[in-house]
């Protein structure tokens, strides 16, 4: 096994192990570490193992985190002129 896919496993028991622990902010700060890691990851997994893996390790990342790319979607939605919640405006 690559160094790469050994260090995002690594990475993805430290997510869970940290979503694990009690947070007063919703484990925001937490998430933002995480995203501040994982993105480099993501990149030296593609390229050591390439893009399949790549998308592979990039999907496992995102449900992982699933909040900040739910609300990532929320506002580009926003930002592109949809209305994310529905109602009209």
């Amino acid at each position: 096994m690559s160094m790469s896919l050994v260090l995002f496993f690594i990475w993805a028991v430290a997510a869970n192990l940290l979503a694990m622990i009690p947070s007063r902010d919703n484990h925001w700060r937490r998430a933002y570490v995480l995203i501040a890691v994982g993105i480099p990851l993501l990149g030296y997994v593609t390229w050591q193992n390439g893009p399949w893996v790549g998308l592979l390790v990039l999907a496992a990342g995102m449900s992982l985190l699933r909040w900040p790319v739910i609300y990532l979607g929320r506002w580009a939605r926003r930002v592109a002129g949809g209305n994310a919640d529905g109602g009209g405006k």
